[in-house]
């Protein structure tokens, strides 16, 4: 059976705990967890595969909504292309109107998956981040609230959440692997570059009034979604390669330090 403790780790024969959690240094109970005045709340292993399997469905979802919003911008600029060169008529018209209509489509649809995969993507991160002060008590230089608070927090939210996965993602790393951090940083700089300048881009688009502005606003508005759409990959592979690290760190048990 389970242990009773992490429920993670099969039972010792004829006991109710893993041989971890039975020795005081055990891998799933680190010094101070769950202990009275410790300070900060107990931390134990819990499987963060199926949270992370429904994240990844969720980013790819989210990538879906941005190739479709590339699309979408695409046949704007097509078309207040055309309207701006002084082209007329009800076909052109119609193009422009449908682009319209499938932009702002795009737009709402980014904005749902966006909110509904940010909020499985933090209890996801919530779920390893837990599970890491298991494998490293003391590998972490941002207390846990700052899993939920790094990304609301003006100014902090800038690298705060990179600080949280990084150091996640070195507890996770079995010893024998280097704690390359490329994929993380290619993450981060997706998201920073998609939000700052998608934010700002989408200003410029509200504010443009002529077909020649509008038309001007929507090759960098489709740069920018095409960007969206890489970091939503990025941020894919990154969720699976950290559970799949996690878990497999899980499965081989504390790591028996060698003897002198």
């Amino acid at each position: 059976m389970l242990c009773t403790r992490c429920h993670h780790f099969e039972a010792a024969p004829d006991a109710v705990l893993c041989t971890a959690c039975a020795t005081p240094a055990g891998f799933a109970a680190p010094p101070g967890a769950g202990t009275p005045g410790a300070g900060k709340p107990k931390a134990r292993l819990r499987s963060p595969v199926g949270l992370g399997w429904a994240t990844v469905a969720l980013l790819g979802v989210a990538a879906a909504v941005d190739l479709f919003a590339v699309v979408a911008d695409y046949l704007r600029y097509d078309a207040t292309g055309d309207l701006a060169a002084g082209a007329g008529g009800a076909a052109v018209l119609d193009r422009a109107d449908t682009a319209d209509a499938l932009t702002g489509l795009a737009a709402g649809a980014q904005s749902v998956a966006l909110l509904v995969c940010g909020i499985v993507f933090v209890v996801w991160l919530w779920r390893v981040r837990v599970n890491a002060e298991v494998f490293a008590p003391d590998g972490h230089r941002k207390a846990r609230p700052w899993v939920i608070a790094g990304w609301l927090v003006p100014i902090a939210s800038a690298w705060y959440p990179r600080r949280v996965v990084l150091d996640v993602w070195n507890a996770s790393c079995l010893g024998d692997r280097p704690k390359g951090r490329a994929l993380v940083n290619l993450w981060w700089t997706l998201w920073l570059l998609t939000t700052l300048v998608g934010w700002f881009l989408a200003k410029v688009v509200k504010a443009a009034h002529t077909a020649r502005e509008i038309h001007d606003a929507m090759l960098p508005m489709l740069f920018i979604d095409a960007v969206d759409l890489a970091a939503a990959l990025v941020a894919a592979v990154m969720v699976l390669r950290l559970t799949r690290m996690q878990d497999e760190k899980a499965r081989r048990g504390p790591e028996v330090p060698a003897a002198v």
